[in-house]
């Protein structure tokens, strides 16, 4: 899979002018290439060159032109959009984050219902590219007298300048409400940051329009608000406690626009996105507390293929924002998965990936590996190797392409990079080529310098073991035999690590000190990542959240939601604010200002259908 990059590519050679006006005219009318190379030469009264048309021809071969940004007004909102010959697609959550088209239940792929300033849900049509799905805004744009005006990497919505009529606001048990009456249904655009949001209508406030009806007030999660007019745009800002978020939305009959600073901010939807692949949250329930599950749910094998993702395809270390990952992969959707060590950016858990370790699993903990026709395995791992020399000493290697730093031999490949930097003092490096020891030195401080990993052998990085070490001078021969337990892991192509095992055979199993986790995090209350395979062969990946008011899951509670969710087996992943889950450009359990860097997460492809 590959990543296409949204945006234009912009000749040196073509004024602005040229490229408000004529691309314009490209985006709205299908030229040929010899028609686009003749206009662009009058225009220009330049002889153009094919390498700079070729962005261009490209884009018109694949019968889509695309961009990042809508410019609303004066302000670029971040939707992606994408034209195909008359048709306008905007990405669906960024859509719906952005302007408000809030996206209702449907179980029928390539159809997304709407509501916005209505009673009745309109089905709008939906296409997939570049990892995105475009909900068709066209006809419905026409019909609320919008203009779609695409230019180079932007699209331009111009839309009737309205009347905000009255305003008021009041406190609600899940944070605050503030409601503003309009004459008729108007476009707005909202930016959030974390703690504040900016929410920009493009209406004008009438003289019995009252600011204080709006800014005077206590509030229970929203601390300071702000009324500005300015020309045709009404501008509302607000900061808030950074326990909520603000979700706005719209009413009819009288029109309205609500905003809603609330603790509560899931919106029960189940969504089929697209052929095998669903989208659904609600709240469920443990005891008396209710807690977010934002939930995919997938069918490998049907359209759908899931495989690990890390940062630097090239090398292991290094951490980043799933949503970065998962775009420079092209994955449609992700979740983060195993745990690592925040200070070195190094894997403390499993990943496999098309057979090969690009990481090792520590400390038996769960894994879950899996092939792409639905076959699934959830249960502790056990790697080691046994290493053996030609003299018949044999050694334990407990690790492999691992940031846990544990006595004894580890062992590098060049899956983990061209290089290692030492994870703990003093350590003795051996280079093997063709199963023969070629070097032996000893290494400085942790994290100094960058060896070799030789790319037709590896590298064993003996910690405080000094028969090993005395064992492995230059020219000695070795053998390395696997022991990995259960066997039936070596059958499946990809894993992922995490832990504590959560449920097997639909039974709560959890048991966090059998897999070396500490106390304290086995008791914590916490967001929450899982994946889980039902009876059915499916599989779900899960983000739990904050109950409203009150406080994230333990890992019992985990456990039992992913029962709820009728998981037959379940593994828990890295928590925190490492929980992320990824969606179509967009993080859809938090705003992702509030989310940490991680280090590995399950990308989720689309494979075209005759695949």
């Amino acid at each position: 899979m590959v990543a296409i990059k949204a945006g234009w590519f912009k000749p040196h050679s073509l004024s602005s002018w040229l490229g408000l006006s004529l691309m314009g005219l490209v985006l709205g009318i299908a030229f040929s290439k010899n028609h686009l190379a003749i206009a662009i030469t009058q225009a220009t009264r330049e002889t153009v060159s094919p390498q700079s048309l070729a962005p261009y021809l490209a884009q018109i071969d694949a019968g889509a032109f695309q961009g990042s940004t809508v410019t609303i007004g004066e302000a670029s909102v971040p939707i992606p959009w994408q034209q195909r010959g008359s048709r306008i697609g905007l990405a669906d959550i960024a859509l719906m984050r952005h302007l408000g088209l809030d996206l209702q239940s449907t179980a029928v792929a390539g159809q997304q219902p709407v509501l916005w300033f209505s009673e009745q849900p309109q089905p709008l049509s939906t296409w997939l590219a570049n990892g995105y799905r475009y909900i068709d805004i066209t006809d419905w744009a026409a019909q609320q007298g919008w203009q779609l005006q695409p230019f180079g990497g932007q699209l331009r919505i111009q839309a009737p300048v309205r009347t905000v009529l009255a305003g008021r606001r009041g406190r609600q048990t899940w944070g605050d409400r503030l409601v503003l009456e309009v004459d008729q249904p108007v476009l707005w655009h909202l930016t959030e940051a974390s703690g504040s949001f900016t929410l920009s209508l493009q209406a004008k406030a009438a003289p019995s329009f009252e600011p204080e009806s709006l800014t005077t007030g206590d509030g229970n999660v929203l601390q300071t608000l702000q009324v500005q007019s300015n020309g045709d745009t009404l501008q509302i800002r607000g900061t808030f406690d950074d326990t909520a978020r603000p979700y706005v939305w719209s009413l009819t009959n009288p029109n309205r626009v609500v905003i809603d600073l609330t603790q509560a901010d899931v919106r029960p939807r189940d969504i089929l996105w697209a052929p095998g692949l669903r989208w659904r949250e609600e709240y469920l329930r443990v005891g008396d507390r209710a807690f977010p599950v934002h939930q995919l749910w997938l069918d490998l094998g049907r359209g759908v293929v899931m495989r690990p993702i890390w940062p630097n395809g090239d090398q292991i270390p290094g951490t980043a924002p799933l949503i970065t990952t998962a775009q420079n992969w092209g994955a449609v959707a992700a979740v983060n998965a195993g745990f690592f060590n925040r200070n070195n950016q190094l894997p403390l858990g499993a990943v496999r990936s098309e057979r090969q370790w690009i990481a090792g699993p520590i400390l038996n903990r769960g894994a879950i590996a899996w092939n792409n026709q639905g076959g699934f395995l959830v249960s502790r791992l056990f790697l080691n190797h046994t290493l053996t020399t030609g003299a018949g000493n044999s050694f334990p290697v407990t690790q492999i392409n691992s940031g846990y730093p544990e006595a004894g031999i580890a062992l590098y490949t060049p899956s983990w990079g061209s290089t290692y930097s030492p994870v703990t003092d003093n350590e003795t490096l051996v280079s093997v080529i063709q199963n023969q020891v070629s070097q032996q030195l000893t290494a400085g401080a942790a994290g100094s310098g960058a060896y070799a990993i030789p790319p037709e052998g590896y590298l064993l990085v003996v910690r405080s073991y000094t028969e090993a070490a005395q064992s492995l001078p230059p020219g000695t021969a070795l053998t390395l035999a696997p022991d990995i337990r259960p066997s039936a892991f070596e059958g499946f192509p990809d894993a992922i690590g995490g832990g504590p095992l959560l449920v097997q055979a639909g039974n709560i199993v959890l048991d966090a000190q059998a897999e070396q986790f500490s106390n304290a995090f086995a008791t914590q209350a916490a967001p929450r990542s899982a994946v889980g395979v039902t009876s059915d062969g499916r599989l779900v990946l899960a983000a739990i959240h904050f109950s409203p008011g009150g406080r994230g899951p333990t890992l019992q509670e985990a456990a039992q939601i992913m029962v709820q969710l009728g998981a037959q087996d379940a593994l828990n992943l890295d928590g925190g604010n490492s929980s992320s889950l990824y969606l179509g450009g967009s993080l859809i359990n938090r705003h992702r200002s509030t989310v940490g860097r991680v280090h590995n997460g399950l990308g989720i492809f689309l494979t075209p259908p005759n695949q």
